[in-house]
């Protein structure tokens, strides 16, 4: 049985993750990224099995990348493990 925690703490995420890699890793996970849809410099990832989107801002900060991850494991189940696995 395996078990997967949905919040990463501060500490496992590392500093310096930037936007254009995590959106790279979001895709190679299955995520469609849009900028359309998003406002200026924003994106847009959709989990297309329910085609709910999460809005990647511009501004990635780690308390910003929590809820990121936060929304991203509510929508399609995946973690900060998964997305680490793919950056």
């Amino acid at each position: 049985m395996s078990t997967k925690r949905s919040m990463s703490s501060h500490n496992e995420i590392p500093d310096g993750i930037t936007r254009d890699r995590f959106l790279r890793a979001l895709k190679r996970l299955g995520w469609n990224i849009s900028k359309i849809g998003g406002k200026g410099s924003h994106y847009m990832a959709t989990w297309p099995r329910t085609k709910k989107s999460i809005t990647i801002q511009y501004d990635f900060r780690k308390d910003v990348l929590r809820r990121i991850i936060k929304a991203m494991t509510t929508i399609s189940g995946q973690t900060w493990d998964d997305v680490r696995h793919k950056y």
